[in-house]
């Protein structure tokens, strides 16, 4: 079930198209990576989701109905440029966002307890925003963006300024929150982290989306034919080419081979399986990084 509906959106700022006719379905309970490289207009869709600015034409559904200002509440906003009030304890800004989110104080404070303890800032709770480190303080603004439960996550760049330790805790939570029924939208430059929490992804280049679909689905789609050949006693695999071309011999009797066209893997380890003692094969797909790369490479130069 869809529970993001763009249809046909399109937004200019002063002669620049920023959004150019486009279409994105978010599947309810998905966590749906927004990508593209800077000046995409990324953060542009972003901000008409969110209702910071609206469309100059086409349509937003929100769960089967276009959204109001009212649906704001639902939504939890974590925008890559933070903000926070410096000179307000920690604690004291938690439950203020939360109950502009409509929580009742009680709840509000309930939850600020229950997630500086889940965060380890507890002893922060009666400290200056200011006296924090910027990973803290980052720490404080997530807290503020899921404490109201939002059936909608929107963040953007939610890793910038963490540690690998950090990044990692955030990656947990925010499949925990996937895990509880939020759908979640995510815009990262870190495709690592795409691969690790993100279901599906569009990536935006020149205010139009140039690739959409399934993670696992668009590497397959991105594949190169290329396999990992491990043989026994660091033997060397020698060339094959109406089976296979090497790509690279690498030490210990390991060697990248690329198919022929038209040549299943099955043909090649029946092969193999004749001439060499093999110990392993898997199969190369390509990361995120560098399908992205690939995709933007090819969008920009169709221009």
């Amino acid at each position: 079930m869809a529970f993001i509906e763009i249809s046909d959106v399109v937004k200019q700022y002063k002669g620049h198209t920023a959004l150019n006719h486009v279409n994105l379905t978010v599947p309810k309970g998905c966590i749906y990576g927004l990508l593209g490289p800077n000046g995409a207009g990324k953060t542009t869709l972003i901000r008409i989701i969110n209702m910071i600015t609206a469309p100059d034409s086409g349509t937003v559904m929100l769960d089967g109905s276009p959204i109001t200002a009212d649906d704001v509440a639902h939504i939890g906003y974590l925008p890559e440029e933070r903000g926070l009030y410096k000179k307000m304890k920690v604690g004291d800004e938690i439950v203020y966002l939360a109950r502009l989110k409509g929580m009742s104080k009680a709840d509000a404070t309930r939850q600020m307890l229950y997630w500086l303890d889940r965060f380890h800032l507890t002893e922060w709770r009666d400290k200056k925003v200011e006296t924090l480190s910027k990973g803290m303080q980052q720490k404080v603004q997530f807290i503020a963006t899921v404490i109201h439960e939002p059936k909608l996550l929107i963040f953007d760049e939610p890793f910038s300024g963490f540690d690998p330790v950090n990044a990692e805790q955030l990656k947990r939570e925010i499949l925990e929150l996937q895990k509880k029924g939020a759908t979640i939208l995510f815009s990262t430059h870190n495709m690592e982290s795409v691969e690790e929490v993100c279901d599906q992804i569009s990536l935006i280049n020149h205010s139009e989306v140039v690739l959409e679909g399934n993670v696992a689905e668009i590497k397959q789609r991105f594949k190169k034919h290329l396999y990992e050949i491990c043989l026994a006693g660091g033997e060397q695999l020698q060339p094959c080419e109406e089976l296979f071309t090497i790509e690279e011999a690498r030490p210990e009797g390991t060697t990248i081979i690329r198919l022929a066209q038209g040549v299943a893997i099955r043909e090649v380890i029946a092969r193999l399986n004749e001439q060499y003692a093999l110990r392993g094969f898997s199969e190369l797909l390509p990361t995120m990084h560098e399908i992205f790369i690939e995709t933007v490479k090819n969008s920009s130069n169709n221009e």
